[in-house]
């Protein structure tokens, strides 16, 4: 307890002015916290003064029980990461949990894929259960989304990725999609590049930096080093805010897969409140 206290003391004297209605923590952020207490990593994402969240998982709690956590920290989730195995072993109960926890957004953060790649091939498969599970999440009152990671961006002979597969092949209606700035930038892309390639399908991003000097590719795996504080990498805060605004996108949430998220994550804020998010 002691430690968090500490962690608490540097994240809340970190940022001067608490983040946006708009600006959340993805709480895969603190996986370690969480794995050793659940009420420490609430506690800790608290301390940042954080208001919305994204979860990815439960830690052993039911949904319900876990939300009550959340309700007693001031913490709203508004997004669930919830994996593909699980939607497509039962999309109906996946999505129940997700409506216990009540969040506005269901989304996939991966697809399953041979070592050798995630194909054109795999992406229509992909996008046609998108598709249903997307009824399904609208059916139940919420928003379904996926998680680009990195690997949706190996072009085929004819130049065409897996992402423009999945874009092209969902329907807009049901399926949108939450873009990771760090794999994007990983995998060679720019980022806002690609927010004006698909207008109108992004209601979400996280808010990760790679870092200068960086090796890029469309693996979508990465050393943990290569994640750092917003701001403080080789991405283009000012242009990738300027498009997501003119789009309009709903929730912007800083996801830090560094090995020193409770040092990066003040560090970010500080940087991002130069925006209006």
């Amino acid at each position: 307890m002691k430690k968090h206290l500490l962690f608490l003391f540097a994240a809340t004297t970190a940022a001067a002015s608490p983040p946006s209605a708009h600006l959340g923590l993805e709480l895969w952020s603190l996986r370690a916290q969480f794995r050793e207490s659940v009420p420490g990593g609430l506690a800790d994402a608290k301390g940042f003064g954080f208001r919305i969240v994204e979860t990815a998982g439960t830690y052993g709690l039911s949904a319900a029980d876990f939300r009550g956590r959340l309700d007693a920290n001031g913490l709203k989730a508004v997004a669930a990461h919830v994996d593909y195995s699980m939607m497509d072993k039962d999309a109906a109960a996946a999505i129940a949990q997700a409506k216990a926890l009540g969040v506005e957004y269901v989304v996939v953060p991966g697809i399953p894929h041979p070592a050798l790649g995630f194909t054109t091939d795999g992406a229509r498969a992909a996008a046609a259960k998108f598709n249903a599970w997307g009824a399904a999440a609208k059916a139940a009152g919420m928003k379904f989304g996926y998680h680009l990671h990195g690997f949706e961006f190996v072009a085929d002979r004819s130049g065409e990725t897996p992402f423009d597969v999945l874009a092209r092949s969902t329907n807009p209606d049901l399926v949108s999609f939450e873009m990771d700035v760090f794999w994007v930038a990983h995998a060679g892309v720019d980022p806002v590049a690609l927010l004006k390639k698909y207008p109108g399908r992004w209601r979400m991003l996280h808010l990760k930096d790679l870092r200068k000097g960086a090796e890029t590719n469309a693996t979508g795996h990465a050393p943990a080093q290569d994640d750092v504080p917003v701001g403080q990498g080789r991405v283009d805060w000012p242009e990738v805010f300027k498009e997501a605004k003119k789009q309009g996108l709903d929730y912007y949430f800083i996801e830090d897969e560094s090995p020193t998220p409770l040092k990066n994550i003040p560090q970010s804020l500080k940087y991002l409140e130069a925006f209006d998010l």
